[in-house]
């Protein structure tokens, strides 16, 4: 039986890279092969840092995609990373996938992506793929994230972010300085 292979991409910024690098490294150490997935832009970087010295072997490997940004271009413009990652990345994807399936003994079985490239989860759900999202963040962060619109819908904040309490005692507030 061949050994289970992820993909695991993580979302290129700071914060997102390193945890899950160690979810993969630990992976590793289960025996799962795993295919580490970077921009082209940070593929050095972590290559540079990790992974002939953690002795994983031939059961990680590193993999850099292109995000459709030339290289001259600043990457500090979120809006346009994202828009080019989503334009570029899931074909690259999907060709990599497609010529690992094709050549090596073990098959792609997951994807694991960040869950700030949902996009990647489409792809693996779109060739029959098993995936999972992850967070490299707290959960308390995303749960609040999950429930701002039910926040919103039950009244306890309005679009804004801002509580109706703070709202009420600001107007209250203005309205006694008037007096």
């Amino acid at each position: 039986m061949a050994r289970p292979h992820a993909l695991v991409i993580p979302y290129p910024a700071q914060g997102h890279v390193i945890p899950i690098l160690e979810l993969a490294q630990c992976l590793v150490t289960k025996g799962v092969k795993v295919t580490f997935i970077n921009t082209e832009v940070n593929h050095s970087l972590v290559t540079s840092n990790c992974l002939d010295k953690d002795g994983f072997g031939d059961l990680m490997q590193m993999v850099a995609l292109p995000d459709g940004i030339e290289s001259s271009e600043d990457r500090s413009d979120i809006r346009k990373l994202n828009l080019s990652m989503l334009q570029t990345m899931p074909r690259k994807l999907e060709e990599l996938i497609e010529k690992i399936n094709k050549e090596d003994s073990s098959k792609v079985s997951c994807v694991i992506a960040d869950d700030s490239m949902a996009w990647a989860i489409q792809v693996a759900k779109k060739m029959g793929i098993s995936s999972a999202a992850f967070w490299p963040a707290s959960v308390a962060t995303l749960a609040s994230i999950l429930s701002f619109q039910k926040l919103i819908d039950d009244g306890i904040i309005n679009k804004k972010g801002e509580t109706y309490i703070f709202c009420i005692l600001e107007v209250s507030v203005l309205t006694n300085r008037s007096n």
